[in-house]
């Protein structure tokens, strides 16, 4: 809202400069955007009249004039300006005047005439208001006043920005009473004589939504003169609150818009047919607006009509058939309340947001329509002239809004500010609020001013009475906190550093829905019941997830739609398993859960193309395996998963505890999740995997290494992971390292058997081995084989 500095202080003159005003209202919330000034800066402007005006005789476009400025002389002045004529009082630049932009006059010759100064335009001294020709001043302007103090100019337009909940600062009284309250100062509001009816000539009013329009005042003024002049004062006031004047009705209803922040509108009376109603639209109706649009009425927009047709849209737009126009003899004058969420939101579906509605839908003070009715008949009494009728008034009690009772304790104000406010303090606060207070014992019963529709609750109080002691004034104290260190085991492992291990391999994280398509989910986890939700987003995302499979294998369909060939993603999130021992009847587990898919790596010249495989991705989760520093904790073992592709799934175990499963989606599965081609996942719980050993010190061995390598054969269904757990278990401390270089089936092996190729190391920290001992060990590794799986060497 843009108000001007010395109308404020007509209201609350507070001793302090512009720029300390505009930093008090900035620190009680009402933010300050700009202060501009009103004008320009210029000098040697004064009023002067226009005795002669007569035609240059060498231009068609000039005016040789002679101009008194209250001296003993008259002085010449030539003009260009149209307007310019006889009688006209207006703003003389002086010879030796300073205009804007450095601009200096001096005496000169206009086509042969003397001109010993200028007349000037709005424009020309830095004003903002559109007109043609120079300014046009009343006739009771004294002559020689310098223009700057007849018309103010030393003033200053700010600009500020209000939150939403503050609409009683819509207008120039509460901005006065924010300034008051601040300073400790009165405020003193305008005075104007009562108006008494002299008609009897009024109107019907019926409100038909008394919820949406609880109250509903009208007033008949009689032969009104709307070809009368605004006053000047009202329209700089209006033009330094950004308003441009109109007609004298139209100036006249936004003048009170912005003194008291509440909307009128003004009736031609001659155009109205019967009864005023105030009703909801029809949904068929059509009006045409004052801006000369057409709508059509929403059958939820309130509207104000007659017996015939809708006249306005209630709180938002009058409507070109009953508005004011220049023949307008007698006009009804309007001023209503209307509920916040009857106007909310109507005016922009309609794409009408106006002053009107801003303020509508924050809220007006719903006891301050008499008032203000009866300030803009008088008003047009004395601008326009008439005869004013009495008001009527339609009211519903029942749907008026009431004060709020809120009780406000000590102890919580004290507890939230963290500073002590004296109680004399917060008594004077509430009250020059417009606050009712009654004190009790370490609390204060508070009923709020009616234009206070943010005044709900205790804190809505507690936020009044340090906003206005001063924000400033509430003591820094930083709290006292005792520090100590977090508590943390030194063998748990961050899950930052798996993240981290997986983007740096080249996956990007993922984040789906805990909850998911049911039907989907049923094709993974067939036959398992889920958690379903009571009010979902959609029926497509209705159950909790069972696994993260779910959600990440749409994730893949979704990329490889949109030409993402080769898509590599990890999750971390809770799974919902429905348990009955759980306390809640749902186990939430955190879960670790890896895709991948297309080939293994970007395409490149040096490269092979190959599809990913399921090593592709078990060698990253053994990465990620890696992490613990417990590798021999893990193993896998050949398993079945309703999701995964039979012979290409495995558990994942820790301690042989089962905490996962990895392998190739199952092609049952591609279609309906918009697979293309071959894609392998893992899922493993995150608790299991989120621990680690400690890394023991050891010295390392100055002896030499020996490798020795064997090729033992063993049945098909022996996992080589089994052979190896069982080297390490026999080969003991001087065994150093194990390596599977070769797998082979084929031409040499009998049928149903596999050659496994092993690398034996073998060291000491002690000594070096001696050729007997290694042989001892080696043939040691192959008994233990042949005992526990048959193994033979390969010849």
């Amino acid at each position: 809202m843009k108000f001007s500095e010395s109308w404020l202080r007509e209201w609350v003159n507070p001793s302090v400069s512009r720029e300390a005003l505009s930093h008090q209202i900035t620190m009680a919330g009402l933010e300050v955007d700009d202060v501009e000034a009103v004008a320009a800066d210029f000098s040697g402007v004064v009023i002067g009249e226009v005795v002669e005006c007569g035609q240059h005789p060498d231009a068609d476009k000039l005016r040789v004039t002679k101009i008194n400025v209250g001296g003993s002389e008259l002085i010449d002045i030539v003009c260009g300006a149209p307007n310019c004529r006889q009688g006209l009082k207006v703003a003389v630049a002086m010879v030796g005047a300073v205009l804007p932009g450095d601009f200096k006059i001096k005496k000169a010759k206009l086509r042969g005439m003397p001109s010993e100064g200028m007349l000037c335009s709005y424009s020309e001294l830095g004003i903002n208001v559109e007109s043609d020709g120079i300014i046009e001043l009343p006739l009771d302007a004294p002559l020689g006043t310098d223009i700057r103090d007849y018309l103010q100019l030393n003033d200053a337009v700010i600009d500020v920005d209000l939150t939403a909940n503050r609409a009683d600062c819509l207008g120039m009284a509460g901005l006065a009473r924010e300034v008051g309250v601040l300073n400790r100062q009165a405020v003193v509001e305008p005075q104007w004589q009562a108006v008494t009816p002299t008609t009897d000539e009024q109107v019907t009013i019926n409100v038909k939504a008394p919820a949406a329009c609880p109250r509903y005042l009208g007033r008949v003024v009689k032969n009104v003169n709307v070809k009368a002049p605004t006053p000047l004062w009202m329209q700089e006031k209006l033009r330094r609150s950004g308003i441009r004047s109109i007609d004298p009705i139209v100036d006249i209803t936004n003048f009170v818009l912005i003194e008291f922040g509440q909307p009128m509108h003004a009736f031609d009376l001659a155009k109205l047919t019967g009864d005023i109603q105030v009703r909801l639209g029809t949904g068929e109706e059509k009006i045409t607006l004052l801006d000369g649009s057409e709508v059509t009425i929403p059958s939820d927009t309130l509207v104000i009509a007659d017996d015939a047709r809708p006249l306005a849209l209630a709180g938002v737009f009058g409507g070109e058939y009953s508005g004011v126009s220049d023949t307008t003899q007698d006009i009804l004058l309007e001023c209503a309340f209307f509920a916040p969420l009857a106007i909310m939101g109507k005016s922009r579906r309609l794409g009408l947001h106006t002053d009107s509605s801003h303020r509508f839908e924050r809220g007006v003070d719903p006891e301050m329509q008499h008032k203000v009715i009866d300030r803009a008949t008088r008003l047009v009494l004395d601008i326009c002239g008439g005869e004013a009728g009495p008001v009527v008034e339609a009211k519903s009690e029942a749907d008026l809004p009431k004060p709020a009772q809120i009780v406000l304790r000590r102890s919580k104000l004290d507890r939230i500010l963290g500073h002590h406010v004296p109680d004399t303090d917060v008594v004077e606060i509430l009250q020059r609020l417009g606050f009712s207070v009654v004190v009790g014992q370490d609390s204060w019963q508070v009923t709020t001013a009616t234009y206070r529709f943010d005044m709900a609750i205790e804190e809505d109080l507690i936020e009044e009475v340090a906003r206005i002691y001063g924000y400033n004034n509430i003591p820094n104290i930083a709290p006292v906190a005792a520090l100590r260190m977090s508590d943390h085991k030194e063998s748990d492992l961050s899950l930052k550093r798996v993240r981290a291990l997986l983007v740096a391999r080249g996956f990007q994280e993922a984040v789906t829905y805990s909850f998911v398509d049911p039907k989907l989910q049923n094709l993974v986890h067939p036959g398992l019941d889920a958690m379903v939700l009571p009010n979902p987003i959609s029926s497509e995302m209705s159950a909790m997830r069972l696994s993260m499979f779910t959600g990440l294998l749409a994730a893949v369909g979704y990329n490889q739609s949109r030409q993402q060939s080769r898509v590599r993603l990890f999750e971390t999130g809770l799974r919902f398993v429905p348990d009955i021992n759980a306390e809640s009847g749902v186990r939430q587990q955190a879960m670790l859960a890896c895709v991948i898919t297309g080939l293994q790596n970007d395409e490149h010249w040096a490269m092979e193309s190959k599809t990913v495989d399921f090593f592709d991705l078990k060698g990253d989760l053994e990465a990620i395996i890696g992490l613990t520093v417990s590798a021999s904790e893990f193993s896998f073992r050949g398993a079945t998963h309703s999701a995964l592709h039979p012979g290409q799934c495995a558990e994942i175990l820790r301690n042989d505890r089962v905490i996962g499963h990895i392998g190739a989606i199952h092609p049952s599965l591609e279609k309906p999740f918009g697979l293309n081609g071959k894609t392998i996942v893992f899922e493993l719980e995150l608790d299991a995997l989120l621990h680690t050993s400690l890394p023991l010190a050891q010295a390392v061995s100055k002896f030499p290494a020996n490798r020795r390598d064997i090729a033992v054969v063993v049945d098909e269904s022996v996992s080589a992971g089994d052979v190896m757990k069982l080297i390490r278990k026999v080969g003991e401390n001087q065994l150093v390292g194990i390596n599977l270089f070769d797998v082979y089936l084929g031409k040499g092996v009998e049928p149903g058997k596999k050659s496994l190729a092993i690398a034996l190391t073998l060291q000491d920290t002690t000594r070096t081995l001696e050729e007997k001992e290694i042989a001892e060990t080696v043939g040691s590794v192959v008994s233990a084989l042949k005992s526990e799986f048959n193994a033979s060497l390969r010849d």
